[in-house]
């Protein structure tokens, strides 16, 4: 038996990856960036997650929804 909800995450995962290979022609495999450098990565990316939070939790406060 499978999880529809895990497959799906999988997949979008797989399209996520496409995108980035699309867009800057390497994988997560490259190792010109610094243990610093992927540090940094994940903290802007962690930023802009939050900023995503914000929004939603705003909207919802703002028009109630469930």
């Amino acid at each position: 038996m499978k999880d529809s909800i895990v497959e799906s995450v999988i997949e979008q995962f797989k399209q996520r990856s496409n995108v980035g290979i699309n867009k800057y022609g390497t994988t997560l495999d490259r190792t010109d960036l610094s243990t610093g450098e992927w540090i940094e990565h994940a903290i802007e990316e962690s930023m802009d997650f939050i900023l995503y939070l914000r929004k939603i939790k705003t909207q919802w406060e703002q028009n109630k929804m469930i």
